[in-house]
């Protein structure tokens, strides 16, 4: 699996080049480089413009894909390389996420500027939260992937329970997002995305710190 995934992620990251180079004649010299949050286009450049947020974005989906799986190497904490798989499998879906928005891009670049497909964006942004959670219950103490609190990092159990509920959070608010950018008028989604992301965020930060503070007045009674 894990080498299906390394194979398939490279032509994933190429395919925004290969993209912009099928169209490229299709592009107008004058073109939308940035957008509103309703995807309505504030502000302009030239084509060739579009070559070098290409490789900006290219090089990041890149970066994160080489990197990431390497982090459990100069983490300290001792479980930090049973997360080797996990943060491969995360980093392949990062990048997915940043090769779609930079097609996603190109491909409004082409349609006479008629926008960016914002819905689409937080979309995929929720079926990234999908991903995330999915994997969050298998995610190891460490320290540079999952919700890494003071009281999480410091005891075990408190990181496994965390985790546990954040997972199920992540991936029922993901969906529910991507349900709803794809039913419901944009400004609506953008508020209950909004909305979503703080909530699934916000509720496992607090449940970490009760059970921290529970397990700290268990210490002292005993």
């Amino acid at each position: 699996m894990d080498k299906f995934l390394k194979k398939i992620a490279w032509l994933i990251i190429i395919a925004p080049p290969v993209y912009l180079f099928i169209v490229w004649n299709k592009l107008p010299e004058k073109i939308a480089m940035h957008f509103s949050l309703k995807g309505v286009p504030n502000g302009y450049g030239s084509k060739n413009d579009m070559i070098l947020v290409t490789i900006l974005l290219t090089g990041v989906a890149t970066a994160i894909f080489l990197l990431l799986p390497l982090a459990y190497k100069i983490d300290t904490k001792k479980t930090a390389v049973e997360n080797k798989a996990t943060l491969l499998r995360l980093a392949f879906a990062i990048t997915l996420f940043v090769s779609f928005v930079s097609c996603l891009i190109i491909n409004g670049a082409t349609m006479a500027n008629t926008g960016l497909n914002i819905r689409l964006v937080f979309g995929g942004i929720g079926l990234l939260f999908c991903i995330i959670g999915n994997y969050m219950h298998n995610i190891k103490p460490n320290y540079f992937a999952g919700l890494r609190l003071p009281w999480t990092l410091e005891n075990e159990e408190n990181w496994k329970k965390t985790h546990l509920l954040a997972g199920k959070l992540f991936f029922a608010g993901g969906l529910l997002i991507a349900i709803i950018c794809l039913l419901t008028p944009l400004i609506i989604s953008i508020i209950l995305f909004v909305i979503i992301t703080i909530t699934i965020t916000i509720i496992p930060g607090v449940y970490s710190y009760r059970l921290y503070k529970k397990q700290k007045t268990l210490n002292s009674i005993s």
